[in-house]
């Protein structure tokens, strides 16, 4: 240790809001803060030194053992750093170093890159980077396009109609649920509750609104620019992955989009449907609730959007509301009216 005292070493320095790197040598950490406050142009007063790499402060006993020209980064008194990564991460972030440019280096680091992780890590990067989700029209992003009927001229077009799809679905679903009623009575009654279901649905557009980036909040579940957020799995507030997908940004993209759930919280099969049998079991279908069961069975007030990988596919053991299955005592005779009214136009 003796030996070392006193020993000028050569090290790297530079300031936490500039990448360029100047070489300094000192015998101590006090000399070190001198040179390097005064060539970075920072406050002597309060400023310390910390590694590069990890943020690890170096003091005089650990400046010693440093190697020479190990990267350093001075601070001024309320300055921190958390790490080379994170800065180098959070400059890749920055929008003004989105660009052909790193798009040309990743590229090229593929093309000689022989691990598959991180071939993985550059291909995603690339991804990303190529994004092309400000572009709208056909004729501006065929690729994007590529096995996409000729009648969607437009992205959003085609996206609202893909939740479209799915939403019909469901009311599918709905309607083969009258093949396993044995009873005549319950079957009918069944029937015009299917039918008031989907005159709701068709007067909502199929709800494809939530794909569809060019409508306003709430109506949609994406931002303006086509970015979707995983919501979790059923049992969770939020997506503790924090998955995200822009369907608008690549046809690859788009295609795995097509792996995300709206999943039912409480669930369409096991409980929402038998819920509305059992209620038509010795009920009208103009007692029955029918805009709470349209809620819960179409509306996003029980359908998360979710990550293939947060999509749990297991019982949710959720029931439905049962103070909201049947009308109010207050509102059924005005509720019988207009359910009668319905069935006319309807038969």
């Amino acid at each position: 240790m003796f030996g070392l005292f006193g020993k000028i070493k050569p090290v790297k320095i530079r300031s936490c809001n500039d990448s360029r790197k100047y070489g300094v040598a000192a015998k101590d950490v006090k000399e070190l803060l001198k040179k390097g406050c005064k060539l970075l142009q920072l406050p002597l007063s309060g400023a310390h030194v910390c590694l590069y790499d990890d943020g690890t402060k170096v003091t005089d006993e650990y400046f010693k053992t440093l190697p020479d020209n190990t990267e350093l980064v001075i601070l001024s008194r309320d300055q921190t750093w958390s790490g080379g990564v994170v800065y180098d991460i959070s400059q890749l972030l920055s929008a003004s170093l989105y660009g052909d440019a790193i798009v040309k280096a990743a590229k090229g680091l593929l093309s000689d890159e022989k691990a598959p992780k991180r071939r993985k890590i550059l291909t995603d990067l690339m991804q990303n980077l190529e994004d092309r989700s400000d572009l709208e029209n056909r004729t501006d992003d065929e690729d994007w396009f590529k096995g996409v009927d000729t009648r969607f001229k437009t992205k959003s077009a085609y996206m609202r109609y893909n939740c479209e799809s799915r939403i019909r679905g469901y009311m599918k679903e709905v309607v083969e649920a009258t093949k396993t009623i044995e009873k005549a009575k319950v079957r009918t009654e069944f029937e015009k509750a299917s039918r008031s279901l989907a005159e709701m649905l068709k007067n909502a557009r199929n709800n494809g609104s939530y794909f569809d980036r060019t409508e306003e909040e709430p109506d949609r579940l994406c931002t303006q620019e086509g970015w979707f957020t995983c919501q979790g799995s059923f049992d969770q507030e939020l997506c503790p992955s924090f998955h995200s997908i822009n369907p608008y940004s690549s046809q690859e993209s788009r295609v795995f989009f097509s792996t995300w759930n709206l999943d039912h919280r409480i669930e369409k099969k096991r409980t929402v449907i038998p819920a509305l049998l059992d209620a038509l079991q010795n009920h009208k279908s103009v007692d029955v609730n029918l805009n709470y069961f349209y809620r819960m069975l179409f509306t996003r007030e029980n359908l998360k959007l979710v990550h293939i990988v947060c999509h749990k596919k297991g019982a949710h053991n959720l029931q439905c509301d049962t103070k909201e299955i049947f009308r109010r005592a207050g509102n059924t005779q005005k509720g019988k009216q207009k359910v009668v009214g319905r069935k006319r136009r309807l038969l």
